[in-house]
């Protein structure tokens, strides 16, 4: 054998030797997370999966994005049924009874515990906290993208008769709107009356005003509950942006008309919107160009004590069946997003509003609300803590949900159709809402609410 050749042998002789002697880097635990945003929020939460990746190398989240929240949680239950469910999943806030009925998840404080994660669950905020605990307070998941409603006013257009601050009251509003059309303005105020717009109109409008969507404190005492939104003060609401609406006051926007109420503000052709905290990003990016507008938390009518509004949004949970090594990630995954840093990132970039006052305070040091793009969130973090969460406050707990808002959009439609008065419009909606919440109740027969 030649020298060279002699050499060779020796090298890969400790080469061998070498890779024998150091033992192999594990691979980390692989795990799956399924949200249901999509388009510029799915890329925020890819982002944030990433970083979660970079900053350690035990665990690796894989993340895909299932298009929107019915489908997300449909999947989860189809996936579940095939032995194929992820680790952990994003639920919107209306499934959250569903969730709760399925058994089907691993409770995230126990979870935490086990893992060795104290977290201090009095640091969320009560009135985003209680919307996912048991009625003793466990948290079965964690707040993750979180908002409420507010009230968008064109500082402009009400300046130009005679006001320097937003409406606080219905009977304000309603003598703005008139003011404002006497002063050339077409469209004072925009709604929308579609499904979804029930968060804003008739969810929110309760919670501000203590009155109950259904009986058993909106279902957090039972599944025998059942709507009443017919005879509350909802009926007067619903009433008078009606009224409104017959005078020119109000105008309908959607995107099946052309032009949806956050485009009618932005642009300027509407001086006054209700929608999400989570749309003041959008209305900045694409107002009219010298436009003055501001926030404000929604009105209320003149004698009420304001309550908190409800938080929107979804939650974390943990899912049963995976083995241990995935619930440590999952725990050491939940604990990267309730930090305060991680807070400051998904605010900056989605709009979404910190669940704990730790990730509130923390924004603040760093002047995050102190000057555009996000002066002016902080408005909802003072709707969301305008008191102690009450027992009917604390949020909503009927099963089916989701087909209970679209009854509330088509009934709304009748009214604003002038196919049925308001009250037949509301009666109708109890009547088939019930029948959706008795169908709901008959499908866990026995069982109650944690």
């Amino acid at each position: 054998m030649t020298i060279i050749k002699r050499g060779f042998a020796a090298l890969a002789a400790g080469a061998l030797s070498t890779a024998l002697a150091v033992p192999a880097i594990a691979e980390p635990v692989k795990f799956d997370f399924w949200f249901g945003l999509s388009g510029d929020l799915a890329r925020v939460v890819d982002t944030l999966c990433k970083n979660f990746n970079d900053s350690q190398k035990d665990y690796q989240v894989v993340c895909t994005s299932q298009g929107n929240y019915d489908a997300t949680l449909q999947n989860t239950i189809a996936a579940f049924r095939a032995g194929k469910q992820p680790t952990v999943v994003q639920v919107y806030d209306v499934g959250t009874a569903t969730m709760m009925l399925s058994g089907a998840y691993k409770p995230a404080d126990k979870l935490m515990e086990e893992n060795g994660y104290k977290i201090d669950y009095s640091d969320y905020f009560p009135g985003i906290a209680r919307y996912y605990a048991t009625s003793k307070g466990e948290m079965l998941s964690f707040p993750f993208n979180s908002s409420t409603a507010l009230m968008y006013w064109n500082k402009d257009a009400f300046a130009k008769i005679g006001k320097t601050e937003a409406p606080k009251t219905w009977e304000d509003v309603g003598a703005d709107l008139k003011a404002l059309k006497d002063a050339g303005y077409d469209c004072p105020m925009a709604i929308n009356i579609s499904a979804n717009e029930s968060w804003q109109l008739m969810e929110q409008f309760s919670a501000l005003h203590n009155q109950p969507i259904a009986t058993k404190n909106n279902g957090y005492d039972g599944l025998d509950a059942r709507l009443e939104v017919n005879k509350t003060k909802f009926v007067q609401y619903v009433t008078d942006l009606k009224k409104w609406y017959d005078a020119g006051l109000v105008k309908i926007k959607s995107k099946d008309l052309g032009q949806d109420m956050v485009q009618a503000f932005a642009t300027g052709t509407c001086q006054l919107i209700l929608t999400s905290v989570g749309d003041h990003g959008t209305v900045g990016r694409t107002q009219k160009e010298g436009m003055k507008w501001d926030v404000a938390e929604l009105p209320v009518y003149a004698g009420t004590e304001r309550k908190n509004s409800l938080v929107g949004g979804a939650s974390l949970w943990v899912l049963s069946g995976k083995s241990d090594a995935e619930y440590k990630g999952a725990a050491a995954f939940l604990n990267f997003i309730h930090d305060p840093k991680t807070a400051l990132f998904w605010s900056t970039n989605t709009g979404y509003i910190p669940v704990t006052k730790s990730g509130f305070d923390f924004m603040k040091s760093n002047g995050f609300y102190d000057k555009a793009p996000y002066k002016g969130r902080e408005v909802a973090i003072e709707s969301l803590t305008a008191s102690e969460p009450t027992e009917i406050t604390r949020g909503i707990r009927l099963g089916n949900f989701t087909q209970i808002r679209a009854e509330f959009g088509t009934q709304m439609q009748a009214i604003f159709a002038n196919k049925v008065s308001v009250q037949q419009g509301l009666d109708t909606l109890v009547k088939n809402g019930d029948a959706i919440l008795e169908r709901f109740q008959q499908t866990y027969p026995g069982k109650t609410l944690p």
